[in-house]
């Protein structure tokens, strides 16, 4: 957690032995799981009341042995669940399960020096990764909300006017987006400034990201997209190897110049196990220094840097189970999107939250309520996203995403999306 970055992060207790088993068994898995009996018989896939609850138990049951270092009841156990989940198919519990069982065979590989990297077990292609991306903007309202809402809270604090984004704009805006992938945010930010006013603004958009070649290619759309609308408009890529350079150093800001800086996704990547807080205070110090109007942050609500790799597992299992059960009420049961996101995308992140540690680990998830002691203690002051950013919200999940079980909640003014009761998602500006 970022509120432990001084202390020991290392998931790992002397001998090698993960601080579970350093610590003793967890009293309140095993005062639920009578882990003594014999699993075969304690475990009857088959003949359990309660499928949902008992899957949940046995894959909690797999992890804390793993945590105790009980690798060979753990093999077992495993065995036994990846024999019904064998598939990505089914209903989301079904699928579920299979993410989750994939990831402990690969952490449960690296202690018995039998696992295959974490990246054999999902695409390295760039290709099938921009379609699975693509696939996720469609169909689950995660990027699409993050987007929508940080657009208009840009729009709004460059618009003299405030509030709904009609007011003036400013005629030279730069926007600074640390992971800005294919560029699908900003389309349609490029319509709205070339609908509000004429002549439109100058835009400048300084993307980053570690492909080079991608980062051209983005350019390239953006800028044909941008002369389609007649908006004056430049791209410049910035080139960043890993997420620890520097970046806001090497980014010019011309005078009489609008900045915002855009970080949806992008502040766990930040985070490593052996570092302290510090390196995230010296980038959003960095941040400051150029002096940006506004600064809009997205992450997903949960937390998956715990240094305990059973309270971790926990989380990211709770995590998951909504947002799977999100996409079986939106997508039809043989949906090819469906399977390709719980796959590559969402399989890839479960894969990451549990077999990954050290420096290797990168999906670093942390409550808003961390984000925010963190941003405040940086001289930041949270902004109120604005009521007409809060309707398009709602009009986006009405329109796209009917399910009755998608729910906004505004707090600490800054707005989270969930499913169920559970919050999954926050948004936030800051000044």
């Amino acid at each position: 957690m970022l509120g432990s970055f001084g202390n020991n992060p290392s998931s790992r207790g002397r001998g090698g032995r993960d601080d579970e088993a350093a610590a003793g068994p967890s009293s309140t898995l095993s005062s639920a799981l009578d882990l003594s009996c014999p699993y075969t018989h304690q475990y009857n896939l088959y003949l359990q009341p309660s499928p949902v609850l008992h899957t949940r138990q046995m894959l909690l049951t797999v992890a804390e042995l793993i945590s105790q270092s009980n690798f060979s009841a753990a093999h077992h156990l495993l065995s036994v669940l990846s024999a019904k989940y064998y598939s990505p198919y089914g209903d989301s519990t079904d699928r579920l399960a299979y993410q989750f069982c994939r990831a402990l065979s690969i952490r449960l590989g690296h202690h018995l020096g039998t696992a295959a990297p974490i990246g054999s077990f999902t695409s390295g292609d760039p290709r099938e990764l921009q379609s699975c991306y693509l696939s996720l903007n469609q169909v689950t309202p995660f990027v699409r909300f993050s987007h929508l809402t940080a657009n208009q809270a840009i729009l709004d604090a460059i618009s003299s006017g405030g509030g709904c984004g009609q007011g003036h704009l400013q005629q030279s805006i730069h926007i600074v987006d640390f992971d800005i992938m294919h560029g699908v945010q900003w389309p349609p930010f490029m319509q709205a400034l070339a609908d509000r006013t004429t002549p439109p603004p100058k835009l400048r958009i300084t993307g980053a990201g570690s492909d080079l070649d991608s980062l051209n290619r983005t350019g390239d759309r953006l800028s044909k997209f941008a002369h389609s609308l007649g908006l004056p408009f430049h791209f410049h890529p910035l080139h960043i190897m890993n997420d620890n350079e520097a970046g806001p150093l090497m980014i010019p800001v011309y005078p009489n110049e609008i900045v915002a800086v855009n970080l949806v996704m992008y502040l766990h990547r930040l985070i490593r196990s052996d570092r302290e807080a510090r390196e995230l205070r010296t980038f959003l110090h960095r941040i400051r220094s150029l002096n940006p109007r506004i600064v809009t942050v997205a992450e997903h609500e949960a937390s998956h840097n715990h240094p305990s790799f059973l309270r971790r597992f926990v989380e990211a299992l709770d995590h998951y189970a909504a947002v799977f059960g999100s996409l079986e009420a939106t997508l039809p049961p043989n949906s090819r999107e469906r399977i390709a996101v719980e796959t590559v995308w969402f399989g890839r992140e479960i894969a990451d939250i549990v077999a990954a540690e050290g420096d290797g680990r990168r999906e670093r998830h942390e409550r808003f309520e961390s984000w925010e002691i963190l941003l405040r203690g940086s001289e930041f002051r949270n902004v109120p996203l604005s009521p007409f950013a809060i309707s398009q919200a709602k009009l986006l999940l009405r329109l796209h995403y009917p399910s009755e079980g998608y729910q906004l909640q505004i707090k600490n003014n800054s707005v989270f999306l969930g499913w169920q009761n559970r919050p999954l998602l926050s948004v936030s500006s800051w000044r």
